[in-house]
C-alpha cells in the first residue's frame, strides 16, 4: 500500500478529551510486515490510539501517519487497505453471523483478490473457529461475536490488520487458531498492530513490542531488547554450598535458598523452613525437625531436605555472562537460567499501580 518501510508513526501524539489528557506525546512506530505488541492496562491509552489511526479521532496535537497518509484526512482511501477487530463487538440482532460476515466483507471489497478467492477464505475460516454462521446475532455469546469480527477481517488481504483485544472472549484452543491465522498473514507480508492484555500472546506472536503508561510510550524493541533492561532468573541446587561460597558470586541480586514452602535470605544467614527456623550463621539449621550443622554435614534424617534447596539469585541481563564461569568453579548442578518474560517487563512499569 506504501512506498516507503514505515506503517504506522506517531510523534508526539497527543488527544485531549477537556481536561483529561488521554494520549500525552505517545511516539510509536510500527514497520511494514511487522507484528508489532501494543501493551499497556485500561486506561493508558491504546485504544485512543487506535481511534486516531482509524480516523475515528482527530489528533489534537502532534501527528499520525499510516503508510505516509494522515488517517483523518484520508481515511476512506486507508480503510480499503486496513482491517479492524475491536475488543467488544456489537452485531446486527436480526442478521445472521454469515450474514453479519459477508456484509462486512462487501464494505471492504476483495481486496486485490477474486470474489471465489475471498469465499474459499470465508469458509476456510469458518471451519477453523468452528463457528455456526446460520445463528441470529442476537443468539451468539460474546466469544462467537468476536468470531464474526475476526472471520471478517481475516477473509479479505488486508495491509494493515489494527486488533484491539481480538481473542477477548475465545477459549484456549480459539485463541491458538487465532494465533495460526496471525503467523499466516504476517508471513504473507501484512502488517499488524495487536493491541492485547495476554501477554504470552504477544510474546509469542510479535516481532517487536511498545509499552504504554499514561499515555506515552514507555519502552518500545523487540523481546531481546527489553529483557537487557531487566534481570535474568538463575537457580541451582545447593547442595554443600556455604553461604560464603554463595556470598562470593559476583553480580548476583536477591540472593536466597528455598527450602520447601520456606526460604533462606542467604544474605541475613537466616533460614525459614517449613517447619522451623535456622540460625545459618550460628551453625544450625532445625527444619523439619531434623539438624544440619553449617558444614553440610546432615543429622537425624535430614538428608533429603538438603537435596531439596535451591539457591536462586537474579542478575542484570547483560551481565549473566560473567556469572557462569563463577558457578562452573563451584560445581554447580541443576543450573536453570530464567529469561525475564514480557510478564515481568510490563510489571517493571506497572508494578507500583497493582
Amino acid at each position: 500500500m506504501g512506498t516507503g518501510t514505515i506503517a504506522i508513526e506517531t510523534q508526539s501524539l497527543e488527544k485531549h478529551y477537556g481536561r483529561v489528557r488521554a494520549l500525552d506525546g505517545l511516539d510509536l512506530r510500527v514497520a511494514e510486515g511487522e507484528v508489532h505488541g501494543f501493551l499497556g492496562p485500561n486506561g493508558a491509552g491504546k485504544s485512543t490510539t487506535i481511534r486516531v489511526l482509524l480516523g475515528l479521532a482527530r489528533a489534537t496535537g502532534g501527528s499520525a501517519r499510516v503508510f505516509g497518509r494522515d488517517p483523518w484526512r484520508d481515511a476512506v482511501q486507508l480503510h480499503r487497505g486496513i482491517a479492524y477487530v475491536p475488543g467488544d463487538v456489537n452485531l446486527w440482532p436480526n442478521l445472521t453471523g454469515g450474514e453479519a460476515v459477508d456484509l462486512l466483507g462487501r464494505l471492504r471489497g476483495f481486496g486485490g483478490g477474486s470474489a471465489a478467492a475471498v469465499r474459499r477464505r470465508r469458509d476456510e475460516l469458518i471451519e477453523a473457529f468452528e463457528f455456526d454462521p446460520t445463528k441470529k446475532g442476537r443468539a451468539y455469546s460474546k466469544g462467537n461475536r468476536q468470531k464474526v469480527a475476526l472471520i471478517a477481517a481475516l477473509q479479505t488481504p488486508a495491509d494493515l490488520l489494527i486488533l484491539d483485544e481480538p481473542t477477548s472472549g475465545l477459549d484456549p484452543v480459539m485463541e491458538a487458531v487465532f494465533g495460526r491465522e496471525i503467523a499466516r498473514v504476517a508471513a504473507e507480508g501484512a502488517t499488524v498492530l495487536l493491541s492485547s492484555h495476554i501477554l504470552s500472546e504477544v510474546e509469542l506472536l510479535c516481532d517487536r513490542v511498545s509499552i504504554v503508561r499514561a499515555g506515552k510510550t514507555v519502552e518500545t524493541g523487540t523481546l531481546a531488547d527489553l529483557r537487557h533492561l531487566t534481570r535474568t532468573e538463575v537457580s541451582f541446587a545447593r547442595g554443600g554450598l556455604t553461604d560464603a561460597q554463595l556470598a562470593s558470586l559476583p553480580n548476583a541480586h536477591d540472593l536466597r535458598t528455598e527450602v520447601g514452602r520456606g526460604v533462606a535470605e542467604v544474605g541475613r544467614g537466616v533460614t525459614e523452613a517449613s517447619r522451623g527456623v535456622a540460625e545459618v550463621g550460628r551453625g544450625v539449621t532445625e527444619a523439619q525437625g531434623a539438624r544440619v550443622t553449617a558444614d553440610g554435614s546432615a543429622a537425624d534424617g535430614a538428608t533429603d531436605e538438603r537435596a531439596a534447596r535451591r539457591v536462586h539469585f537474579t542478575v542484570d541481563s547483560d551481565d549473566v555472562a560473567s556469572v557462569l564461569p563463577a558457578l562452573g568453579a563451584l560445581g554447580v548442578t541443576g543450573l536453570t537460567i530464567t529469561p525475564p518474560s514480557l510478564e515481568e517487563l510490563f510489571l517493571r512499569h506497572y508494578g507500583d499501580d497493582l
